[in-house]
């Protein structure tokens, strides 16, 4: 089937118009005359708000705990005040098992820069009140523009009270840039305490991950993975304030993937299935635009959906999402090589040190070379196709400051580890670029897109990121690898919610690459300084950070907050008053000079 009769013959994607002077109705439109017979338990949620249109969302189950096969018949409703006298639309939907009794509706024909109120129904059970706010008019003169944006919320380390700080700001939008859920229970990595409101998660066919515990490999696997998530009053806070503009990253499939392979072990096993089950999972949970995008699931390919897209909130900002995994090349250096090099096992080991981490530039660069004859074009994170629709979109952006809503590290992090006086001997004495599983990993199709934002004149770009786990701001170069080529962006990386940080990653690992780094890591400050030494265009780092960052843009300056909470307490409770610092980065629009205040 097309897409469009694929999305208006099922009960997955509803578009429906507003209309003015609609009245307000006691009760659900499929009311028996019985309350407490259905509940929202994941909480409501809006998303991808543009001047005109939000996509609304629910799921909705029976309080008996009856998983039937019938449908649950819902009504949505979307007031602009919050009594909903009266009413801007109204949308009848079906809840039904295929989808996990998950709905969602588009509202087109809303007022632009307006706020909403919206509620769900199910019989005579009526969800909370939550509010959304629709973008302003693209060429609208707009003063200012706020928004923040998060990352990498794993449910079993931690605590998740950065979402609290979050959810107490007064912003026009949300940013999700990745990692929305974990697939994993129990990994290795994910070690630690986690704060008593988060009890272990059983999935029910999750399989054994080769570093413990086990992970998601069915739709229902990962379905229990988001029904979970969003029961946690917090992150339903932040999705009943604000709407939501998600992207994903590599956690909602599997760590450190590339298109439908995931990479637990050197054989870097294709598993398209499983990759489907995710998306399948991730398009039920995400209220995202699919009127406008597409997802369909009688398409037997793992590329049966397409997430990256654009919005613009008035002549202020345009922000450009991408999907920086569907379409992935695999990673440059191949683990199997490693691991034959080292007289590991070529299959069942893993060798993502030296092939996805620590990896020596000259072999990173010998083996791009080697790809890019193979291939006919360099490996690339983007794909041809996203790659070519990322440069028309910022070419032909008229907006003052354009905002790249981006999963992974842009910033340039090298260690240059062949300097005498550092004292590490042969073989580690080498220049290493710290993640190849990040834009670095990728160097010439980096500099594509780098040196194309230079040669096209394209001035006030910044990145939002995530994925690392640590607070960084930095200058991006067209040429990476020359300190002298022009500056031609700024990227702002924030902090995981909850997951451990980069420093505790690296340090925990360092004995893995040589016993003698272990110096080098001694205390996060010295790890930090270390970095910014190698890597001079860091304007601000911290690798041992949880948090959250918002920004505010106005036609003068951009001004990035970077929020950071305190750890789970030795009791393993979460702090009633999380906040530990705030670091306020400012950049002066036609600038590429971050501005920095620690400790506000």
């Amino acid at each position: 089937m097309k897409r469009r009769q694929f999305l208006k013959g099922s009960a997955f994607f509803t578009v429906v118009a507003a209309s003015t002077g609609l009245l307000s109705a006691c009760g659900g439109s499929t009311s028996d005359g019985s309350t407490g017979k259905f509940a929202f338990p994941q909480g409501i949620a809006s998303g991808d708000p543009k001047e005109n249109s939000i996509v609304f969302w629910a799921r909705v189950v029976r309080n008996n705990g009856a998983i039937a096969a019938d449908a649950i018949a819902v009504r949505l409703e979307v007031s602009a005040t919050p009594d909903f006298s009266a009413l801007a639309a109204q949308a009848n939907l079906n809840a039904v098992a295929d989808y996990d009794f998950t709905v969602r509706a588009k509202i087109t024909q809303l007022k632009p820069d307006t706020a909403y109120y919206y509620r769900f129904t199910a019989g005579s059970d009526v969800s909370v009140v939550a509010q959304t706010k629709t973008a302003p008019l693209a060429s609208a003169s707009n003063s200012q523009v706020r928004f923040a944006w998060f990352t990498c919320q794993d449910w079993s380390v931690n605590h998740w009270q950065a979402m609290s700080l979050l959810a107490q700001e007064n912003l026009d939008f949300v940013v999700h840039v990745g990692d929305y859920i974990y697939e994993t229970v129990g990994a290795s990595f994910q070690t630690g305490g986690a704060e008593p409101a988060h009890q272990p998660i059983t999935l029910p066919n999750g399989l054994a991950h080769p570093g413990g515990g086990v992970y998601a490999n069915t739709v229902n696997d990962y379905r229990t993975l988001y029904r979970t998530y969003k029961t946690d009053a917090r992150l339903q806070g932040i999705h009943h304030k604000f709407p939501v503009i998600a992207i994903w990253d590599d956690h909602e499939f599997s760590d450190d993937c590339w298109q439908d392979h995931q990479v637990y072990t050197n054989q870097n096993k294709q598993e398209t299935t499983r990759r489907r089950s995710a998306t399948q999972a991730w398009a039920e949970y995400t209220p995202i635009d699919f009127g406008d995008l597409s997802f369909d699931l009688n398409n037997s390919s793992y590329q049966n959906i397409r997430i990256y897209r654009d919005f613009r909130f008035g002549q202020l900002v345009h922000l450009v999402m991408t999907d920086e995994r569907l379409y992935r090349d695999d990673h440059i250096v191949s683990e199997q090589s490693v691991a034959q090099q080292a007289g590991h096992d070529p299959v069942n080991g893993d060798d993502s040190i030296g092939a996805r981490y620590f990896v020596p530039r000259a072999t990173l660069l010998q083996m791009e070379a080697q790809e890019t004859a193979k291939l006919g074009r360099p490996p690339s994170i983007l794909g041809t196709t996203q790659t070519q629709w990322w440069k028309d979109t910022l070419k032909n952006s008229d907006a003052t400051w354009k905002v790249w809503g981006n999963e992974i590290m842009l910033n340039r992090m090298w260690a240059d580890l062949s300097p005498p006086a550092l004292g590490i001997p042969a073989p580690y004495n080498q220049l290493y670029v710290i993640n190849c599983d990040s834009w670095d990993g990728y160097p010439s199709h980096k500099a594509e897109l780098l040196s194309y934002l230079d040669t096209q004149n394209i001035k006030n770009v910044v990145a939002i990121t995530g994925d690392l786990h640590a607070f960084q701001c930095g200058v991006v170069r067209a040429n990476p690898a020359d300190p002298g080529s022009t500056p031609v962006l700024v990227d702002f990386l924030a902090a995981g919610i909850s997951s451990q940080s980069f420093y505790n990653y690296i340090k925990s690992g360092a004995a893995t690459v040589n016993p003698l780094l272990g110096a080098l890591v001694q205390t996060p400050q010295i790890f930090d300084s270390l970095l910014k030494g190698f890597n001079p265009d860091f304007a601000y780092v911290d690798h041992d950070a949880q948090g959250y960052a918002s920004a505010t843009v106005t036609s003068d300056n951009i001004v990035v907050v970077f929020n950071k909470v305190k750890p789970l307490a030795a009791d393993n409770s979460a702090p009633q008053q999380p906040l530990l610092k705030r670091t306020r980065i400012t950049l002066a629009k036609g600038s590429t000079i971050p501005q920095i205040e620690d400790n506000i």
